[in-house]
């Protein structure tokens, strides 16, 4: 997509340059820039587009990351079941650490567990020392592949990816988008049809959605050892199925004693939607650049599209993707059916 004219006048500046240095400003500049769903630019990179904290972030961590063999990366575009999945992988990786009545995700959200590179991490321009952190490390993405370090590509760590149907990866985008408008930056609402224009023409943070899930997915089937390539809707429907799976692929496989002990069961009990959204610090706390918990939680349901979309919308949805993911055998189911 070519990016678009946008006057300085249309938008008001809110926390736009917190953070960011006056290098990097230079820096990106000369990039291709666009309307953001809540902040006034989204730059391209790489060919994807971000908001400009993240991607003087993401620069920084491809720089400075140096990624270990036992690392384990959860990566996936915005709003496609990224605290689940995290809550899931912390549970299965440190299931023999904790006890599960006095575990970290009773009292911690699942993000300050396993923290963002690029919106935490590396955020305003940070270079931390990882090195004394405990084996095995967490970390999540939304980075394209791309744009990975150097080190993850070469290295033999594992990453987690996990997609979501567009349909309902947009709606549950801007929904949380709108929340944050409203109660961090006193923004009106970015219409729906607005911000359908902009997620079908690739235009959404770390976007395309296409073509980001393309990138990892045809590094799935290229290197299935290093990149486990899941989807939502089929964790939904056969989770323990897919908690084992994720066991098995992170190097720590359930065994047959902690199976009949109903270990997998209270993992996906204490992780469940109902169980981290009813949680008081769920409810009440604040995690990363100083967002609610709560803004996190709405509904984690499979087709919440029907109740936002109109027929053309999703019809022109579908034939995007079919258009985005032709030849690729990658495919999300298109009816609730299915």
């Amino acid at each position: 997509m070519e990016a678009s004219s946008v006057s300085s006048e249309d938008f008001h500046l809110h926390e736009e340059d917190e953070g960011i240095s006056k290098e990097f400003k230079e820096l990106i500049s000369s990039f291709p820039k666009t309307k953001g769903w809540y902040q006034l630019f989204y730059y391209q990179y790489q060919g994807f587009w971000y908001p400009p904290r993240h991607l003087q972030a993401a620069m920084a961590c491809n720089k400075h990351l140096e990624a270990h063999n036992s690392d384990v990366f959860v990566i996936s575009t915005p709003k496609s079941g990224t605290l689940w999945l995290k809550a899931l992988t912390f549970a299965i990786v440190n299931r023999t650490r904790y006890s599960l009545t006095h575990h970290p995700l009773l009292n911690t959200n699942p993000h300050d567990l396993v923290p963002f590179l690029e919106i935490q991490v590396y955020a305003d321009d940070k270079v931390p020392d990882l090195t004394n952190i405990p084996s095995p490390r967490l970390f999540a993405t939304h980075i394209p592949h791309t744009s990975l370090p150097k080190s993850v590509i070469e290295s033999n760590s594992r990453i987690v990816y996990l997609c979501r149907n567009p349909k309902d990866t947009f709606v549950s985008l801007w929904h949380f988008i709108n929340r944050l408008r409203a109660e961090m930056f006193q923004q009106p609402p970015l219409p729906l049809l607005e911000a359908f224009e902009m997620f079908c023409n690739g235009v959404s943070s770390f976007g395309p959605f296409w073509d980001h899930v393309l990138g990892y997915w045809k590094e799935s089937l290229a290197r299935p050892d290093r990149i486990l390539f899941l989807k939502y809707e089929e964790i939904k429907q056969e989770p323990m199925f897919y908690l084992k799976r994720l066991a098995k692929f992170l190097g720590c496989p359930f065994t047959l004693e902690e199976e009949r002990e109903g270990v997998v069961e209270e993992i996906l009990k204490l992780c469940s939607f109902k169980k981290l959204s009813d949680l008081e610090v769920n409810k009440t706390g604040k995690t990363f650049i100083n967002i609610e918990n709560n803004l996190f939680f709405r509904r984690g349901e499979v087709g919440d599209w029907t109740n936002n979309l109109t027929l053309s919308m999703i019809e022109r949805l579908n034939h995007v993707t079919d258009q985005k993911l032709h030849g690729s055998g990658l495919t999300f189911q298109v009816s609730l059916e299915n």
